[in-house]
């Protein structure tokens, strides 16, 4: 089959093209013939060493697509061949708490990915997805959509009526906005692009910020919902940005930590803050398989259209990279295999 590997990771030109053997399962095991992969940020953090230490250099990567079961070993039951599925990427969480352990078995980054004409998992991991969803909306969920759907339900338990704050127009914003939207909540989002949050508006946006306009957005925030600030924000900003986003939390509010990002010197100036205003901040990785099925029941019901910016053929793999790495995308870049 044809594949692409990590390489030496010292650059998006690491990404090598090449072949394998089509990969065979073993008992408890299936084989999907891949369709459609999306890219995300860690893809890039990756080829560029920047993800934790350097993986294995015939590593294939991409940790999240779709794809059409074409094997299953011995054992198997629940699945048939020619059924279409995805799995979250931490294979061995199915349910439950997290686990350290479960950084141990992550598709992409310890196991080979998407990135492959086919892909060999446990089926246990697996989940169908209903006629009624495309592969377009499906292909992108098991990174960015699954961790918004974590940080916005599972942890933010999102109502009604309540108020979302998502940063940055990146993957996993634009998802907490759509989610955020099909529970009935108004959604605030920052961008430093006018033409990103144009974008957002038509999505549902009830208000955006332009935060290279107004850097002390956070006050924009209070402002815009009348010194009450919201409920649940999507933090994906990193340490550096935390404390703007305790000055914009309402009361009994819940932070979701997405990403580490810029660490600063200083220790956090409005800890206070935290104790004031009764808030909790916990951190996520991206979800388990019993989230991954509750998130493509909401989208079968409420028909969550992801956005593509771009989706490539195979052979332009590369250049897929490359596009996301310029950050010009706004939605998902994708690259169509089968």
């Amino acid at each position: 089959m044809n594949a692409y590997e990590l390489g030496p990771q010292t650059g998006l030109s690491s990404l090598t093209a090449t072949t394998r053997p089509q990969p065979v399962p073993g008992p408890g095991e299936a084989v999907l013939k891949v369709r459609l992969v999306a890219l995300n940020n860690r893809d890039i953090q990756v080829l560029e060493g920047r993800y934790g230490a350097k993986k294995a250099e015939d590593r294939i990567p991409g940790s999240e697509g779709v794809g059409e079961v074409v094997a299953l070993g011995e054992g198997v039951s629940g699945l048939a061949l020619g059924d279409r599925a995805v799995f979250a990427h931490f294979v061995n969480w199915i349910d439950g708490a997290f686990s350290m352990a479960y950084f141990g078995a992550d598709y992409g980054i310890t196991h080979d990915g998407w990135l492959a004409e086919y892909i060999k998992v446990p089926a246990a991991t697996l989940v169908k997805v209903p006629d009624s969803l495309s592969d377009e909306q499906v292909a992108g969920l098991a990174s960015s959509a699954l961790t918004a759907w974590h940080a916005v339900v599972e942890v933010g338990q999102v109502k009604a009526g309540d108020t979302v704050l998502a940063l940055g127009t990146g993957g996993v914003a634009i998802w907490a906005l759509q989610i955020a939207k099909a529970a009935g909540a108004r959604v605030i989002i920052t961008s430093s692009s006018d033409e990103k949050l144009a974008l957002a508006r038509t999505l549902g946006a009830d208000i955006t910020i332009n935060y290279r306009t107004h850097p002390d957005w956070e006050a924009e925030v209070m402002a815009a919902t009348g010194g009450a600030g919201a409920d649940i924000i999507v933090e994906t900003g990193g340490q550096a940005g935390l404390a703007r986003s305790i000055a914009a939390a309402a009361c009994n509010g819940r932070i979701v930590l997405i990403a580490v990002g810029p660490l600063p010197d200083a220790p956090l100036p409005n800890f206070g803050g935290i104790i004031g205003k009764n808030l909790t901040i916990k951190g996520i990785a991206e979800g388990s398989r019993a989230m991954m099925v509750r998130l493509l029941r909401a989208m079968d019901v409420h028909g969550i259209q992801p956005v593509i910016d771009r989706t490539f053929g195979f052979e332009e793999a590369p250049a897929a990279y490359a596009h996301l790495a310029s950050a010009s995308h706004v939605g998902k870049v994708m690259v169509r295999v089968g």
